[in-house]
Protein backbone atom coordinates (compact mmCIF):
# COMPACT_ATOMS: atom_id res chain seq x y z
CA UNK A 1 0.00 0.00 0.00
CA UNK A 2 1.42 3.60 -1.10
CA UNK A 3 2.08 5.89 1.37
CA UNK A 4 0.02 8.87 1.46
CA UNK A 5 2.41 12.30 0.96
CA UNK A 6 0.47 15.46 2.07
CA UNK A 7 2.18 18.87 1.47
CA UNK A 8 1.51 21.87 4.23
CA UNK A 9 1.60 25.07 3.08
CA UNK A 10 2.20 27.68 6.04
CA UNK A 11 4.25 30.34 6.89
CA UNK A 12 4.26 29.72 10.18
CA UNK A 13 7.15 27.49 11.27
CA UNK A 14 5.34 26.20 14.34
CA UNK A 15 1.72 25.07 12.40
CA UNK A 16 4.21 22.71 10.01
CA UNK A 17 5.64 21.09 13.24
CA UNK A 18 2.54 20.40 14.43
CA UNK A 19 1.00 19.15 11.51
CA UNK A 20 4.04 17.01 10.89
CA UNK A 21 3.81 15.85 14.64
CA UNK A 22 0.07 15.04 14.06
CA UNK A 23 0.26 12.97 10.56
CA UNK A 24 3.90 11.65 10.24
CA UNK A 25 3.36 9.21 13.14
CA UNK A 26 -0.28 7.79 11.19
CA UNK A 27 2.49 7.24 8.45
CA UNK A 28 1.86 9.82 6.39
CA UNK A 29 4.67 11.38 4.08
CA UNK A 30 4.64 15.26 5.54
CA UNK A 31 6.04 17.55 3.01
CA UNK A 32 6.53 21.19 3.91
CA UNK A 33 6.84 24.68 2.23
CA UNK A 34 6.57 28.17 3.62
CA UNK A 35 5.28 30.16 0.88
CA UNK A 36 2.98 29.73 -2.07
CA UNK A 37 5.75 29.62 -4.74
CA UNK A 38 7.57 26.72 -3.32
CA UNK A 39 4.21 25.18 -2.43
CA UNK A 40 3.61 25.31 -6.35
CA UNK A 41 6.88 23.75 -6.97
CA UNK A 42 6.76 21.28 -4.75
CA UNK A 43 2.99 19.87 -5.99
CA UNK A 44 4.14 19.71 -9.38
CA UNK A 45 7.45 18.28 -9.19
CA UNK A 46 6.46 15.60 -6.21
CA UNK A 47 2.25 15.13 -6.40
CA UNK A 48 0.96 15.07 -2.91
CA UNK A 49 -2.14 13.73 -2.94
CA UNK A 50 -3.23 16.14 -0.66
CA UNK A 51 -2.30 19.92 -0.08
CA UNK A 52 -3.18 21.27 2.95
CA UNK A 53 -3.17 25.48 2.64
CA UNK A 54 -3.08 28.20 4.90
CA UNK A 55 -4.89 31.13 3.00
CA UNK A 56 -2.33 33.97 4.65
CA UNK A 57 0.73 34.14 3.68
CA UNK A 58 3.27 37.43 2.12
CA UNK A 59 3.91 37.74 -1.41
CA UNK A 60 0.95 35.08 -2.70
CA UNK A 61 -2.29 34.20 -0.73
CA UNK A 62 -3.36 31.08 -0.79
CA UNK A 63 -6.41 31.52 -2.67
CA UNK A 64 -3.85 32.28 -5.14
CA UNK A 65 -1.89 29.08 -5.17
CA UNK A 66 -5.22 27.25 -5.18
CA UNK A 67 -5.97 29.06 -8.21
CA UNK A 68 -2.54 28.22 -9.87
CA UNK A 69 -2.42 24.49 -8.61
CA UNK A 70 -6.08 24.06 -10.37
CA UNK A 71 -5.12 26.06 -13.63
CA UNK A 72 -2.05 23.65 -13.88
CA UNK A 73 -2.61 20.13 -15.94
CA UNK A 74 -0.30 18.57 -13.71
CA UNK A 75 -1.69 19.86 -10.50
CA UNK A 76 -5.37 20.12 -11.23
CA UNK A 77 -6.57 17.43 -9.89
CA UNK A 78 -4.39 17.13 -6.25
CA UNK A 79 -7.53 18.12 -3.79
CA UNK A 80 -6.77 21.09 -1.95
CA UNK A 81 -8.09 21.70 1.91
CA UNK A 82 -7.83 24.97 3.47
CA UNK A 83 -5.93 25.16 6.65
CA UNK A 84 -6.29 28.77 8.23
CA UNK A 85 -6.93 31.01 11.18
CA UNK A 86 -9.45 32.84 9.28
CA UNK A 87 -12.88 32.63 10.34
CA UNK A 88 -14.31 35.28 7.66
CA UNK A 89 -17.24 33.07 5.96
CA UNK A 90 -16.56 35.16 3.12
CA UNK A 91 -12.93 33.64 2.77
CA UNK A 92 -14.47 30.32 3.81
CA UNK A 93 -17.40 30.49 1.36
CA UNK A 94 -15.03 31.55 -1.60
CA UNK A 95 -12.74 28.61 -0.94
CA UNK A 96 -15.01 26.07 -1.15
CA UNK A 97 -16.75 27.83 -4.36
CA UNK A 98 -13.71 27.76 -6.06
CA UNK A 99 -12.49 24.39 -5.22
CA UNK A 100 -11.02 23.57 -2.15
CA UNK A 101 -12.21 20.08 -0.59
CA UNK A 102 -12.35 21.50 3.00
CA UNK A 103 -11.77 24.26 4.76
CA UNK A 104 -9.96 23.67 8.51
CA UNK A 105 -9.84 26.43 10.96
CA UNK A 106 -6.92 26.77 13.49
CA UNK A 107 -6.47 26.37 15.74
CA UNK A 108 -7.40 22.59 15.27
CA UNK A 109 -6.89 19.67 17.72
CA UNK A 110 -4.13 17.34 15.97
CA UNK A 111 -6.76 14.52 16.52
CA UNK A 112 -8.97 15.90 14.93
CA UNK A 113 -6.77 16.71 12.14
CA UNK A 114 -5.78 13.29 11.67
CA UNK A 115 -9.18 12.28 10.94
CA UNK A 116 -10.07 14.89 8.84
CA UNK A 117 -6.75 14.06 6.59
CA UNK A 118 -8.00 10.10 6.78
CA UNK A 119 -11.75 11.13 5.83
CA UNK A 120 -10.19 13.39 2.99
CA UNK A 121 -7.88 10.35 1.47
CA UNK A 122 -10.44 7.88 1.56
CA UNK A 123 -11.37 6.67 -1.75
CA UNK A 124 -15.12 5.27 -0.17
CA UNK A 125 -15.75 8.58 1.66
CA UNK A 126 -15.02 10.95 -1.57
CA UNK A 127 -19.50 11.29 -1.92
CA UNK A 128 -19.80 11.55 1.84
CA UNK A 129 -17.55 14.56 1.59
CA UNK A 130 -18.60 15.86 -1.51
CA UNK A 131 -22.33 16.43 0.32
CA UNK A 132 -20.78 17.96 3.35
CA UNK A 133 -19.21 20.31 1.32
CA UNK A 134 -22.16 21.21 -0.30
CA UNK A 135 -23.74 21.79 3.03
CA UNK A 136 -21.19 23.93 3.83
CA UNK A 137 -21.65 25.70 1.39
CA UNK A 138 -25.23 26.43 1.31
CA UNK A 139 -24.87 27.21 4.87
CA UNK A 140 -22.19 29.60 4.53
CA UNK A 141 -24.58 31.83 1.85
CA UNK A 142 -27.01 31.85 3.98
CA UNK A 143 -25.20 33.21 6.31
CA UNK A 144 -22.74 35.52 4.24
CA UNK A 145 -26.22 36.89 3.23
CA UNK A 146 -27.54 37.38 6.61
CA UNK A 147 -24.65 39.46 7.36
CA UNK A 148 -24.93 41.58 4.42
CA UNK A 149 -28.54 42.40 4.96
CA UNK A 150 -27.57 43.42 8.25
CA UNK A 151 -24.48 45.23 7.61
CA UNK A 152 -26.86 46.98 4.29
CA UNK A 153 -29.74 47.56 7.18
CA UNK A 154 -27.13 49.00 9.98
Amino acid sequence: MKTAKILVVDDEPSILRLVQAALEPRGYEVITADNGVDAIHIAGRDQPDLVLLDIMMPHMDGNEVRRRLHNDPKTKDIPVAHLSAVGDFNQQLEGLQSGAIDYIVKPFAPKDLQQRVADLLDPHKRAEIQREHDRKQGKMRTIVGIMQKKTGDG
